[in-house]
């Protein structure tokens, strides 16, 4: 075999990423090294999985203890963008020999076979994939951040058998690469929609790398996983439309004829090339990017055939898809394409130097009222809009995008291109709900109000905005930032805006409910006072509401920039309200007997709020003490179930129906994301020992765990 082939392997068993596979194949011979694939974004709306062995996504195969999103748009929806994807670098040697070295290539399943995983984690045991922030009360703010979650990780092609194993990677011949990826998302609406992906490509071998080409692989696909799950098979990936802007420098998908009606009337996934920095001596790159897309593992087709060997690689890198190629095959006609996004050729990679490419994963909603397998210029407007915010971000202080600092353009006169520089609104208040008896109560913060915008310079503060979900708004397919809706607003009185002023929400002495953060500058710890409250009230009990405050700002005329706001998910919380705990109650009202109960009482299996499946029913027990007990009991006397309350942690997580519905995609505890009423508890209807509840009639106790005493009480289910 010529020393430049490399056969994919369809016999190799991956999970050479997955330690089970590892254990029952391999000898593990020190697990130290960490392959990690267990970091996706969770602030924006896209949730993208990023490694530290050269791919993105997880190609659905991470389902514990979460269903880890691959490339899911908007986040919560289930509809996904992507099955995996991965960095290929290409180039020849001085003495004309090809190689390609790729994170990943036509992959079919992520558990069953390794297919073109040529990049393995560092030499640097444990070295995992890094997170970093530049919010301030983030648990991993580092002042060296970028964006609102940094990812960073590093990984070679220099192994020939994964690190801490005796796996070989078949077929592999190393270039010899050293790759450090630093990966940014942002929370700010016009910027939460694509994340941006910088590669420095160090050659750390002894020999020149020439006519060096830069790649991004992916198996694009837009289907919502709640209606047709991806473990079906292939109908999951046949209907996927794709394009290609050469201005833009951008490839993309979009669901041509899969879900109609399902994928929130057509999405779009992008990928776009950014920008590029050669080497210094480098007189033949230009910048710019050329497409290039393949039948999946096809093997006949003369020209979308997928390419097996280093050779057919780099052909499809240094020669793009032609315009009738693309307008005959691929244009209007849905398929199951693989998409190739390339810049190149540079000149060289000298030994020990590096070059810089910058790519971004871009989403957007069809814009306009185009049928799903319609592309066109209106439809994909909001593409384009989140596709020039990403430029945007990349260009940073390079406002008109010409790699030079022209004048005004040096914002803090260092003598260099700064990158990664958004307009910034706000930041978003912090955030304390509180559920009651058919109400809801949000007090927030001011230090919103300290905010200063990077560009203009300004503490150009000018109000705040609450959020909240209306009824039927947590089904499947619904996410959570488009299901917002705007229930109040109050802004400065200042000229600008409203002039409603705060005096409605304004509390007269702030209040902290023991709450703290810890200053990540100074690392103190420091109460949190909530200088607003705002009730929500005639609420139905049980049923869940999500809330959001934002803050936003003046706009800057100076540069023809509309008001910013903060993002909505920043702080978004799901909330139930409900009655408060026994003890609550009883202060208020001196004396009195509070009775605990069962709602709703009959229950039928028809329950509007209730799930398709039978474990996503519920009921909900109501004036519970604040630490208890509670028994269900067959006429019989026989034990059904029992569980134990406790109104201070409580957060439904034993419950499937809040662990589908109820999702927020936070680093946050549950309690803190699911904030139930003190005195309420859900009940799935599923026995102790694993069975759905029969119709019929119930009795059940409640203990109070402080004072012993106990209630009883009845309750019918009709199915």
């Amino acid at each position: 075999m010529p020393a430049n082939f490399k056969f994919v392997s369809l016999t190799f068993s991956l999970f050479f990423y997955a330690s089970l596979v590892i254990a029952q194949t391999q000898v593990i011979l020190d697990k130290r090294f960490v392959d990690d694939a267990t970091k996706f974004t969770t602030v924006g709306s896209i949730g993208l999985t990023v490694s530290n062995y050269g791919t993105f996504g997880d190609g659905f195969a991470v389902q514990s203890p979460v269903d880890q999103p691959s490339c899911e748009y908007p986040r919560g929806s289930g509809i996904e963008h992507l099955f995996v994807g991965g960095l290929w670098v290409g180039g020849r040697r001085d003495n004309g020999t090809i190689f390609v070295t790729t994170g990943a290539r036509d992959i079919p399943s992520l558990r069953d076979v390794a297919a073109g995983f040529e990049f393995t984690n560092s030499d640097d045991p444990g070295d995992v994939v890094r997170e970093r922030s530049s919010i301030l009360d983030n648990p991993f703010f580092d002042p060296e951040a970028v964006s609102h979650q940094d990812f960073i990780a590093d990984f070679t092609d220099s192994n020939t058998v994964v690190p801490g194993t005796t796996i070989l990677i078949p077929q592999h011949l190393p270039i010899n690469l050293s790759v450090h990826l630093e990966t940014y998302a942002w929370n700010f609406p016009f910027a939460d929609a694509f994340v941006l992906f910088n590669y420095t490509i160090k050659n750390s071998g002894r020999e020149r790398l020439n006519d060096v080409y830069i790649s991004l692989w992916a198996d694009l696909v837009v289907r919502n996983t709640n209606i047709t799950p991806p473990r079906v098979g292939a109908p999951f990936y046949q209907n996927v439309g794709n394009g290609f802007v050469d201005s833009l420098r951008m490839a993309y998908s979009y669901d041509f004829n899969g879900d109609p009606g399902f994928t929130e009337n057509g999405l779009y996934v992008g990928l776009k090339q950014l920008g590029a920095t050669p080497q210094a001596d480098d007189d033949v790159y230009q910048s710019g990017a050329t497409y290039n897309a393949w039948l999946f593992r096809n093997t006949m087709d003369p020209v979308l055939f997928s390419p097996t060997t280093d050779i057919d690689s780099y052909q499809k890198q240094a020669e793009p898809l032609n315009t009738a190629t693309f307008n005959s095959r691929i244009k209007g006609s849905p398929g199951n394409f693989m998409t190739l996004m390339t810049t190149g050729p540079f000149k060289k990679i000298d030994p020990d130097s590096s070059i810089n490419v910058v790519f971004a994963i871009i989403c957007a909603s069809k814009f306009g009222n185009d049928p799903n397998d319609l592309d066109t210029e209106q439809s994909r407007q909001d593409l384009y809009t989140n596709a020039f915010w990403a430029q945007t971000a990349y260009n940073g202080e390079d406002r008109n995008g010409n790699n030079e600092l022209d004048p005004g353009e040096d914002l803090n006169r260092d003598g260099r291109i700064d990158r990664y520089i958004l307009p910034t609104p706000p930041n978003p208040p912090r955030l304390k709900v509180v559920a009651g008896d058919r109400k809801i109560t949000l007090y927030w913060d001011d230090s919103a109000e300290e905010s200063v915008d990077f560009i203009s310079g300004k503490m150009d503060f000018e109000g705040y905005k609450i959020y909240r979900t209306q009824l039927a708004e947590d089904l499947p397919g619904k996410d959570l930032f488009s299901s917002f809706t705007l229930i109040a607003e109050f802004d400065s009185v200042n000229g600008v805006g409203f002039d409603t002023g705060f005096d409605f929400v304004r509390l007269d002495e702030a209040v902290t409910f023991g709450a703290t953060f810890v200053n990540q500058i100074t690392g103190i710890e420091e109460t949190i006072f909530y200088r607003y409250k705002f009730e929500n009230d005639n609420l139905l009990n049980g049923w869940q509401y999500a809330y959001g405050v934002t803050a936003f700002d003046s706009g800057d005329p100076e540069i023809n920039l509309g008001s910013l706001e903060s993002s909505r998910l920043a702080n978004a919380v799901r909330a139930f309200p409900g009655s408060p705990t026994m003890e609550e109650q009883i202060s208020e009202v001196a004396g009195a007997k509070i009775k605990v109960g069962v709602y709703p009482n009959p229950y039928r299996s028809t329950g509007a709020w209730d799930g398709n499946l039978e474990r996503e029913r519920k009921i909900y027990f109501f004036n519970l003490p604040a630490e208890s007990e509670v028994r269900i009991y067959t006429l019989a006397g026989d034990l059904v179930d029992k569980f134990e309350h406790h109104s201070t942690t409580y957060a439904g997580e034993e419950i499937q129906w809040f662990d589908r519905f109820s999702r927020v995609n936070s680093n946050k505890p549950l309690n803190e994301q699911r904030i139930f009423a003190g005195g309420e508890h859900a009940w799935d209807l599923v026995t102790r020992d694993d069975q759905a509840l029969a119709s019929g009639l119930y009795f059940y106790t409640v203990q109070d765990n402080n004072t012993g005493e106990i209630q009883r009480g009845k309750f019918l289910v009709i199915k």
